[in-house]
C-alpha cells in the first residue's frame, strides 16, 4: 500500500481557466459631440486619465455601446474611451424616431467621427477595440488613419463585403430554411420580391410611415438574426428579440441601411487595402461556430495583414464565450505594457 503510493504519478493541477473581466467601472467624464448635420454623438471616458488611450467601437450597426466593453480594459492602465455611432445608443436624434433624417449617418461620417472625438480629447494615437461590424469600421478607419492607431484587437471580424452580407441574409438560410421562410414572408413582403434583394426590402420597410409595418419588420429581421446565432455553443437565448423597444427599432434600420448600400464601401476594399495596417501591431479573436461571420474573413484579413495574430476559439460563435473573452483580455493586456 505505501509503495504503491509512493510509486503513484503525482496530481497535476488542474489547467488554469480562462482569464476573467475586469470589474466594472463607471466613466469619470462623459459628454455629446457637435458633429454637425444636427447630429449629438454621445461619448465617455473610463479607467485612469493618464493611462494608454484606448477606443472602443460598438457593433450592429446601431447597436449602441455598452458599459460592458469597458471590463476588456485595466482600469489602471488605460484610459477607455467609448462612444454611441450615429442615431443610436445615447447619441442624438435616435433613429428609432421615423423623422430622424438618415442621410447624414454612412461610414464615412462615422470615421470623421471619430477623428472629431480624438481631437476633442486631445489623444495622439490611441489602440482600437470591437467587433462585429465594429470590426469593419475599425479597419476602415485605420486604413484611412494608420497614423493615428498604436494597436488593434479585433472579437470577430467582418469586413461588411456583399458577400458577407449576402450569407447572412440568405446563405444561411440553406441551415435555417424554416426561419428563412419566416423571413422572406417577413413584413407582409409580396411574393415578386422574396427571392431578391431582401435587405433593401427591409430598409425599405423601416423607413415605412406606418409603425406596424415598421416595428413588424424590425421583428422579423430580430428573429431571423437570432435564428441564424441559436446554434451557438456559448451563446444567449434571443439576443436581439430580447432587446428593449426603441434600441430594437433603431438597430434594425441603420443595420438594414448600412447593409443595403454595402456599406458605402468598394467590394472587398478593406481586404485589399490591409497594406496600409503594415506596423500597427494585431490580434484576431474569432469563434469557430461563428456563422454570421464565418471564419474564413478572418483568415483572409491575417494573411494580408503581417503584423496580425488570429486566434480562433474552439468553443465560441458570434457571442463568444469565456475562453475568447479569456484572449481578448489577455490581448489588451499585452498592449497595455
Amino acid at each position: 500500500m505505501d509503495e504503491a503510493r509512493a510509486t503513484a504519478p503525482a496530481e497535476q493541477p488542474p489547467a488554469p481557466g480562462p482569464l476573467p473581466l475586469y470589474p466594472p467601472v463607471e466613466p469619470y467624464e462623459q459628454g455629446m459631440l457637435d458633429v454637425g448635420d444636427g447630429n449629438l454623438v454621445h461619448w465617455e471616458v473610463c479607467g485612469d486619465p493618464g493611462g494608454k488611450p484606448a477606443l472602443a467601437v460598438h457593433g450592429g450597426p446601431g447597436s449602441g455601446s455598452s458599459p460592458y466593453a469597458r471590463r476588456f480594459f485595466d482600469p489602471e492602465r488605460y484610459r477607455v474611451v467609448l462612444f454611441d455611432q450615429r442615431n443610436c445608443g445615447r447619441s442624438t436624434p435616435h433613429a428609432s424616431d421615423p423623422a430622424t433624417d438618415m442621410r447624414h449617418n454612412t461610414t464615412d461620417h462615422l470615421i470623421a467621427d471619430m477623428e472629431r472625438l480624438r481631437v476633442r480629447l486631445g489623444i495622439e494615437r490611441w489602440l482600437l477595440f470591437g467587433g462585429s461590424w465594429g470590426s469593419t469600421l475599425i479597419l476602415a478607419y485605420a486604413e484611412r488613419h494608420p497614423e493615428r492607431v498604436s494597436e488593434i484587437v479585433i472579437n470577430g471580424v467582418t469586413t461588411t463585403r456583399r458577400s458577407e452580407i449576402d450569407w447572412l441574409y440568405k446563405g444561411a438560410g440553406r441551415l435555417f430554411p424554416e426561419a428563412w421562410e419566416r423571413f422572406q414572408a417577413g413584413a407582409g413582403l409580396p411574393e415578386s420580391e422574396r427571392d431578391g434583394d431582401l435587405v433593401a426590402a427591409y430598409a425599405r420597410l423601416t423607413e415605412s410611415p406606418d409603425p406596424a409595418v415598421r416595428e413588424r419588420a424590425t421583428a422579423d429581421w430580430c428573429a431571423w438574426e437570432d435564428a441564424v446565432l441559436s446554434q451557438e455553443p456559448n451563446g444567449s437565448p434571443a439576443p436581439y428579440t430580447g432587446r428593449a423597444p426603441a434600441a430594437r427599432l433603431a438597430f434594425v434600420r441603420i443595420c438594414a441601411r448600412y447593409f443595403a448600400h454595402g456599406a458605402w464601401l468598394e467590394e472587398g476594399e478593406l481586404l485589399r487595402e490591409a497594406g496600409r495596417l503594415a506596423g500597427i501591431p494585431g490580434v484576431l479573436v474569432h469563434g469557430r461556430f461563428d456563422l454570421a461571420g464565418p471564419l474564413g474573413t478572418a483568415w483572409e484579413l491575417a494573411k494580408a495583414w503581417p503584423d496580425a495574430r488570429l486566434v480562433v476559439v474552439e468553443d465560441a460563435g458570434h457571442m463568444g464565450s469565456d475562453a475568447g473573452r479569456g484572449e481578448v483580455r489577455a490581448a489588451l493586456d499585452e498592449f497595455a505594457r
